[in-house]
């Protein structure tokens, strides 16, 4: 039963303030939240990374985008007050009844909490280890076990009733998203017949990034033994990160690897996962694209993270990495050697890429070439 107060709201605030990949894994929860209030109008506030998941996600109704400075690790928004309280009169304006705060293991929620008191938010829940005071209303304490990202927002919205039995990942590629990828590859006479696959050599935290040489090996290894057409994929910052990984393919080899860093808006970019047979990535967005796509996912899985948490969600992988004793660091940059990841060698990549390839029939793509064509 939904707890008091929470079955009259109308406007529910939903706060995820990290990346694209932590919106995604919190789409169960937000689905629990549509259920369970089906009349309400449900907003997300994100960061203007986030929030591109948060557009794709039929159980939202608004996006509002906010840079919070609680969640700046390199520190580069300027001091600013005006600018938050902006947003809280934004948030004001909105007058929502309730607040649901989402928030990682490492992630205090009160600066999120303090916001939604400020912007005179009634009820505010969040998972808190700190002692939250009157910042919220219900304070949820996750159990002291290793749960997935997923089943940690499953949680938070359970200690107030809510709940769904549906747990996938909730991301609508739009049609014309889909047109736009299949242009991109008929403008670059991609033979469908062969393996399709994305590899995404870039992530914002550079202990999470696989050597570019590495990646560009691994391109060689699946066009020369595979037949493969791989396309790399990347924001417009990655353009010449892609574009080296291209230039490092040899020979014929690298006329079947094509860069689209920049080129794709973030719907295309789904779409494009979605319409490939495998997906190539490290610990990053794109990962969680994958899973949200059902397209099955290698990840170059740095320790960084539990795995256990952060992995691919109901979708098939592998994840590639060595165990270290530094493991579950949290570190944003690595002050040893990648060890976790450099260890791993394109050979073991490819490897991967074949098993999950094999389970890739021709029978079992045909139906989302046709669906991705509609």
């Amino acid at each position: 039963m939904i707890d008091a107060g929470w079955q009259d709201a109308r406007r529910v605030l939903i706060v995820r303030l990290d990346n694209l990949g932590d919106v995604l894994v919190t789409t169960p929860a937000i689905h629990a939240v549509r259920q369970a209030l089906p009349e309400a109008q449900i907003t997300l506030l994100a960061s203007p990374v986030g929030a591109q998941a948060g557009r794709l996600n039929p159980d939202i109704d608004d996006v509002i985008e906010y840079q919070a400075p609680w969640m700046d690790p390199w520190h580069q928004l300027p001091l600013d007050p005006a600018r938050e309280q902006a947003m809280i009169a934004r948030i004001s304006d909105g007058r929502f009844d309730g607040a649901i705060i989402f928030t990682s293991f490492r992630q205090s929620p009160l600066p999120a909490a303090y916001l939604c008191y400020l912007a005179n938010i009634p009820l505010r829940v969040a998972a808190s280890l700190d002692g939250p005071g009157s910042l919220l209303t219900t304070r949820h304490k996750h159990p002291e076990r290793m749960m997935h990202e997923v089943e940690r927002g499953l949680d938070l919205v359970g200690a107030i009733g809510m709940g769904t039995d549906d747990h996938r990942l909730r991301l609508v590629i739009p049609n014309d998203a889909r047109d736009e990828a299949l242009a991109a590859l008929a403008m670059r006479h991609v033979d469908r017949s062969r393996p399709l696959i994305v590899v995404h050599p870039g992530c914002s935290m550079p202990a999470r990034t696989y050597a570019w040489e590495r990646f560009a090996l691994v391109a060689q290894h699946l066009v020369e033994q595979d037949a493969a057409t791989i396309i790399l994929t990347g924001v417009e910052q990655e353009r010449a990160l892609t574009e080296r990984v291209r230039q490092q393919v040899a020979g014929m080899a690298r006329e079947s690897v094509f860069s689209l860093a920049g080129e794709l808006s973030f719907p295309g970019l789904c779409a494009m996962i979605e319409t490939a047979d495998l997906t190539i990535t490290n610990n990053t967005g794109p990962m969680h694209v994958s899973a949200a796509a059902g397209t099955p996912v290698v990840a170059l899985f740095a320790l960084t993270n539990p795995p256990e948490q952060w992995g691919p969600w109901q979708v098939p992988h592998r994840l590639l990495n060595y165990d270290v004793p530094c493991r579950i660091c949290y570190s944003r940059v690595c002050p040893f050697d990648h060890e976790c990841l450099s260890l791993v060698t394109p050979a073991e990549v490819v490897a991967a890429a074949r098993e999950l390839l094999s389970g890739r029939t021709a029978e079992s793509i045909a139906p989302r070439l046709a669906e991705s064509a509609i």
